[in-house]
């Protein structure tokens, strides 16, 4: 099992449509990528912290996948089309971070 991370990284002038984001972006990555290793999708917002500071993220998307390379397949497959929405929901440029699931 592989995690991808997509951080979306928080700056005073970054913008973040959750509801397209959630009611548009999510549900394509999750029909593109469904039947090619994507297991599971989980979606965190950015909160404040304890003492009042700004999340460091606006959004984190965490996708399980079989394997990196049904991850590589599916993305060479969908991955311009995936890619190509995210100016549709956010100024933020995501960084993109592969995880080895140990539990």
């Amino acid at each position: 099992m592989i995690v991808i991370t997509v951080l979306y990284p928080a700056s005073p002038a970054a913008t973040f449509a959750f509801d397209y984001y959630m009611g548009t972006h999510i549900p394509l990555v999750q029909q593109r990528w469904g039947a090619l290793g994507l297991q599971e999708v989980r979606v965190l917002r950015g909160s404040s912290g304890a003492d009042g500071t700004v999340p460091l993220y606006l959004a984190i998307a965490l996708l399980d996948f079989t394997s990196l390379e049904a991850f590589q397949a599916a993305a060479a497959q969908h991955g311009q089309e995936i890619f190509a929405d995210i100016p549709n929901f956010t100024t933020t440029q995501p960084v993109i971070q592969f995880n080895e699931a140990l539990q």
